[in-house]
C-alpha cells in the first residue's frame, strides 16, 4: 500500500519527536520500503495494520523500532579518507604531546551505525600509535541511537561488501578473521571500543569529557534549531583543547560561532576557539 499524507506526517512527526530527524516529504517511497520492510519482520501482515497498532499503542517498543527503521546506517571503513589523515598525521600526535603528563585519552564517536567509524580508528591507533595502547588509557566510546546498531557493533561481524568499502587488503588479512561468509574483527580490536546506545536530541548520560569528537554525517539529518543544540552540547563537553570533526557536507559556521575550522584539507576538523566567549 502507498502511505496516505496523513499517515506520512504522522510518522514523520514522530520520528522528529524521538530522534530529531528530518524527513524530507519527498521521500514518501523512503518511508513505505523501510516500514514495509520492518512490518513483514514484525509479522504483521500488511503496512496499514502496522500502522493500526503504532497508532493504538505509542508507547510500546513498536515505536522505537520504527524510528530506528528510519534511521540512515550509510557508512564504511576509512569513510572520506581524509579525518583519519588528519588523525595519524595532526590530530593524534597533537594530543599525546598535550596530555604526556596524564597519559590518558578519551574519543567519542556519535551516531556510530554499525561500527565501522570506530573500528577504523582502532586500527589506525593499533597501526601507527602503538603506545597508546601499550602505556595509556585510551577510552573509544561509540554510541548511536539504535540498539540493533549498537548490538551489531558489538560483534564487529561485516559481509563481504562492508570490508571491501574502504578497508586496506592488508587491514583485512590482519585484523579480521573468517565466519562462513562474513569477517569478524579480532577480539583485539573490539576490545578496544565501547558501544553503548544514547539519542543526540535526549538528555546525554553522563560521559567522560572527550578530547576528540567525531559527529560525522549526522547534523545533516537535522534543523537548524537541533543542530546548534546538539553543538552546544558538544562544545560544552568537549576538553578546551580538543578536536571536533564533521561531515564533509556539515560545519558550524552560522551554528555555533565559538568552533573555527582547523586548516586541514576536506578533514571537516573544528577546535573550539581559544578564550571565546561561551554562546550559551
Amino acid at each position: 500500500m502507498s502511505l496516505s499524507p496523513a499517515d506520512r506526517d504522522f510518522i514523520r512527526t514522530m520520528v522528529y519527536q524521538r530522534s530529531g530527524i528530518v524527513l524530507e516529504e519527498g521521500k514518501a517511497y523512503l518511508l513505505e520500503t523501510r516500514l514495509s520492510t520492518l512490518a513483514a519482520r514484525e509479522g504483521f501482515p500488511s503496512l496499514a495494520s502496522l500502522l493500526v497498532k503504532l497508532r493504538a499503542e505509542r508507547s510500546n517498543g513498536l515505536e522505537t523500532r520504527v524510528v530506528e527503521a528510519m534511521t540512515t546506517n550509510e557508512t564504511s571503513f576509512f569513510r572520506d579518507i581524509q579525518p583519519f589523515e588528519a588523525l595519524r598525521q595532526l590530530v593524534l600526535p597533537d594530543m599525546m604531546r598535550r596530555r604526556a603528563k596524564d597519559r590518558k585519552l578519551a574519543v567519542w564517536c556519535a551516531a556510530a551505525s554499525c561500527g565501522q567509524e570506530p573500528y577504523s580508528l582502532a586500527m589506525l591507533v593499533h597501526e601507527h600509535f602503538p603506545t597508546l595502547i601499550a602505556s595509556w588509557k585510551l577510552q573509544i566510546l561509540a554510541t548511536d541511537l539504535s540498539l540493533e546498531m549498537v548490538e551489531r557493533s558489538r560483534a564487529g561481524l561485516y559481509s563481504q561488501v562492508e570490508v571491501n568499502r574502504g578497508l586496506p587488503a592488508r587491514l583485512l588479512v590482519k585484523f579480521f578473521e573468517n565466519q562462513g561468509l562474513q569477517f569478524q574483527l579480532k577480539a583485539e580490536i573490539r576490545r578496544m571500543v565501547e558501544f553503548r546506545q544514547l539519542n543526540l536530541i535526549g538528555p546525554w548520560p553522563l560521559l567522560p569529557a572527550p578530547d576528540i569528537v567525531l559527529l560525522r554525517n549526522v547534523l545533516i539529518y537535522f534543523d537548524v534549531a537541533t543542530k546548534k543544540t546538539i553543538l552546544g552540547k558538544v562544545r560544552r563537553l568537549i576538553r578546551p583543547d580538543g578536536y571536533l570533526f564533521l561531515g564533509g557536507a556539515e560545519t558550524t559556521m552560522n551554528l555555533d560561532d565559538a568552533f573555527e575550522r582547523v586548516p586541514f584539507e576536506r578533514a571537516g576538523c573544528y577546535r573550539v576557539k581559544p578564550c571565546g566567549p561561551d554562546p550559551g
